[in-house]
């Protein structure tokens, strides 16, 4: 069951064409396709193990795939390094927030500007990070393993935009937290992209992530079975049952 989404708006700066991506033996991309538009949020659905991580994890470089290509703002990037594709303007919140838990929030908002080196800039986008997340502020000088499970995902998604991404991508940001707390996140996240920056989202609260976002794919064991407009995919029956709990 696969339809076409409506491709309107800003131009494609993310193209999947046919990715494969293996871990060992194991093929867990079996030829996924897909695109984002510049100031889109565009999230990915599917159970456990439908290979929606593992799709970040080949767009940033940790996992590279075998077959098929991965081309951002005109640049193929299927064999860049991790590094190479922080600095042509892709990071990544990771699943599990990975925050570095022996240093202070503030220090792990520098790691994320590892690369940077106009240190003016970087205050700048530390008060800007402050401003999304006061929370953060308060907390600047406390160590990132003591911070409540939301404050460390605020820290995570603080630390990822230290890069000044053109595209943000998200892996699973509600997880774990309290209800109070993702509706914040996703507040945040919303923000972040009226404020220029493109996102792509993996989520497994779908309802909230396909409210938050302008298009999105359904993937199932490594493939895309299904993209279309956020609201149509909110209508789908078949998402609905599957994905969004509604009989």
């Amino acid at each position: 069951m696969s339809t076409a989404a409506a491709t309107d708006g800003g131009e494609v700066i993310l193209k999947l064409e046919d990715v494969h991506t293996f871990y060992g033996r194991i093929e867990a991309l079996k030829g996924i396709s897909l695109e984002v538009r510049e100031g889109e949020i565009v999230t990915l659905i599917g159970a456990n193990g439908a290979g929606k991580s593992t799709t970040l994890r080949s767009i940033s470089g940790l996992n590279q795939p075998r077959r098929g290509s991965i081309v951002f703002q005109g640049k193929n990037i299927t064999r860049r390094s991790p590094h190479e594709i922080v600095e042509l303007g892709i990071s990544q919140s990771p699943e599990g927030r990975r925050l570095f838990p022996r240093m202070s929030v503030l220090e792990n908002l520098e790691m994320g500007a590892f690369q940077r080196k106009n240190r003016g800039e970087i205050k700048e986008d530390i008060e800007r990070v402050y401003s999304l997340f006061p929370r953060l502020a308060e907390r600047k000088n406390q160590k990132g393993g003591t911070l409540s499970g939301g404050e460390q995902q605020m820290c995570a998604m603080g630390r990822a935009l230290m890069a000044r991404p053109k595209l943000l991508m998200l892996d699973e940001p509600s997880l774990g937290l309290a209800p109070i707390f993702v509706e914040k996140i996703f507040e945040i996240i919303g923000e972040i992209n009226e404020q220029g920056t493109t996102v792509l989202l993996v989520e497994q609260n779908a309802l909230m992530a396909l409210d938050a976002s302008r298009r999105g794919y359904v993937l199932e064991t490594g493939r895309v079975v299904l993209t279309d407009d956020a609201k149509r995919l909110r209508e789908n029956e078949q998402v609905r049952k599957t994905y969004l709990g509604v009989s």
